[in-house]
């Protein structure tokens, strides 16, 4: 499919948070590593990083910690006492994000977010000043069941009414990709290529080439 165009066909881009928006790895790394220290665990193997960095908080603690009830219930205990800001500090924007959010505003388009993430979110939307940027924010809190289900992006295109052939979600993960198909939307796969994606892509302005070029000279 990645010889189609899109133009004249998406109204709504969605995009996942963590490795779309955000190099996100050493935060993450950071904070993980650092629960794991309070109870007294070895640091992070590479297959745990690959989960946690897709999934929500609590799914990643129990994920780490399940086997132990007793962990878990102290690696919990200690996450909600840490403020999450000093773990964004370590986030670093992806290369030429805003100048495509900004483009993608002139040209007419919905920008949302949809993420796994919960209550970091917003320290994150406030630390880089991205609220003027997106349109709507959908995160782990605001649904019953977040990614790979469906609701996230269901609830964005309820929100401006838009039909399934009309959104693009860009994500990085499997995650991503299953709730992609779950809702029945595009999906571009950024910077991974192993994912099976409609349309794949490097950087975010590839992404405005791909949606409709000759609007964004």
């Amino acid at each position: 499919m990645e010889d189609q165009t899109l133009k004249g066909k998406v109204r709504c881009v969605i995009y996942d948070c963590d490795g779309v928006l955000f190099d996100s790895f050493e935060a993450n790394t950071r904070l993980y590593n650092d629960i794991c220290l309070s109870v007294g665990r070895e640091p992070l193997k590479k297959e745990e990083m690959e989960y946690v960095h897709a999934h929500t908080v609590y799914e990643a603690i129990h994920f780490l910690f399940g086997r132990d009830k007793e962990l878990e219930r102290r690696a919990l205990e200690f996450m909600k006492q840490l403020d999450l800001r000093k773990y964004i500090v370590y986030l670093k924007m992806e290369p030429y994000l805003l100048e495509s959010l900004k483009k993608l505003k002139e040209g007419g388009f919905i920008r949302s977010i949809c993420t796994n993430r919960t209550t970091s979110m917003k320290y994150i939307m406030e630390g880089f000043h991205l609220w003027p940027y997106f349109d709507m924010v959908v995160t782990a809190l605001d649904v019953k069941h977040p990614k790979p289900h469906p609701e996230s992006i269901e609830k964005i295109a309820s929100s401006f009414q838009l039909e399934r052939h009309e959104i693009l979600f860009v994500g990085d993960s499997e995650v991503d990709q299953q709730s992609a198909r779950a809702a029945g939307v595009l999906f571009v796969a950024y910077k991974n290529r192993n994912l099976s994606g409609d349309f794949h892509i490097e950087n975010h302005l590839e992404l405005l080439r791909l949606l409709k070029e000759e609007q964004f000279q």
